[in-house]
């Protein structure tokens, strides 16, 4: 019973905290969407100075509302990273037209490109590498492109359930890396088991490819919103962490948080310093807030807000 209470008062108090997890969350990102960054009101509240804003594009927003809530972030103080999903951009025109539009009205010089959950392309774009080869990215001097990462494959790429087309698209955007000005990194789906991550991390370097990884983690939610949006989203074995914690009945009612696979990842990274994975990319599937709390109760320095 006291070390239960100890964890709370931790958390209400932002007391002590794991430093070695303190030190993995140094520099996290985190991805929102225009309806959900409508709902907080002040970023500065929530956010350590300097924390990557990704904004997620979904099929059906318009550019229009995309800027906007870039503009807004950045007038905040924060670095925008808006996604471009390959699949649903027309043409080179209207790509360029978004790069535009995003350095105009937001001074965006960082961007997140990946092929899109769509299954037909609306136009020419059918992958991020086609995004890349045109060059219009470097022609804006974008200073920092992320491309997709999947530490436990994906099945819209590799339908047999291989990994060939994905290692493929990653030994190509490697050899893209060596020629761009950009910095690069692979911004990964998110997973719940840090086994098959680390692995999977391990596998990159041994295959040459040594683009740094920002992991995907899924930030505190219902058990019952994660494993949904982990089956939308194609989440593979580590699925099975969270169809485990269904089955308990102690557990089914509280909410998931990703303690226990940030520090096993961060203790691995404690370990092994050259570790190829170098920051966390938070997906707020429970909130922003709910998320933002999380890293400041776990985060220590590493999280403490702008405004706080």
């Amino acid at each position: 019973m006291a070390l239960l209470n100890f964890k709370k008062r931790d958390a209400v108090e932002n007391g002590p905290v794991n430093p070695t997890v303190e030190a993995f969350l140094q520099g996290y990102s985190i991805e929102v969407m225009p309806r959900t960054a409508e709902k907080v009101e002040d970023f500065r509240a929530l956010l350590p100075e300097g924390t990557r804003v990704y904004i997620a594009h979904i099929e059906g927003t318009p550019i229009e509302d995309m800027v906007k809530t870039a503009k807004r972030i950045a007038d905040e103080g924060y670095p925008v990273m808006p996604h471009f999903p390959a699949r649903i951009i027309k043409d080179a025109a209207t790509l360029e037209n978004w790069i535009s539009m995003y350095q105009g009205e937001a001074g965006v010089d960082q961007a997140l490109l990946l092929a899109g959950g769509v299954a037909k392309p609306h136009g020419d774009f059918d992958s991020s590498m086609q995004l890349l080869e045109s060059g219009l990215f470097d022609k804006a001097g974008f200073k920092r492109l992320h491309v997709a990462g999947h530490p436990e494959g994906n099945k819209d790429i590799d339908p047999d359930g291989s990994t060939k087309n994905v290692d493929d698209a990653l030994r190509w955007k490697q050899k893209f890396s060596e020629t761009t000005d950009a910095e690069m990194a692979l911004a990964t789906q998110f997973a719940f088991d840090a086994k098959p991550i680390i692995a999977w991390a391990d596998s990159l370097k041994e295959a040459g490819i040594d683009i740094p990884v920002h992991i995907g983690i899924a930030g505190p939610a219902k058990l019952q919103t994660l494993i949904k949006f982990a089956i939308a989203c194609g989440v593979g074995p580590s699925l099975k962490v969270l169809q485990k914690r269904a089955m308990d009945v102690s557990k089914l009612l509280l909410p998931y948080e990703p303690t226990d696979v940030i520090t096993e990842l961060a203790n691995h990274k404690a370990a092994i310093p050259d570790f190829n994975i170098t920051n966390v990319h938070f997906f707020p599937l429970g909130g922003i807030k709910t998320n933002a709390n999380w890293a400041i109760n776990n985060g220590g320095a590493s999280a403490k807000p702008a405004n706080s």
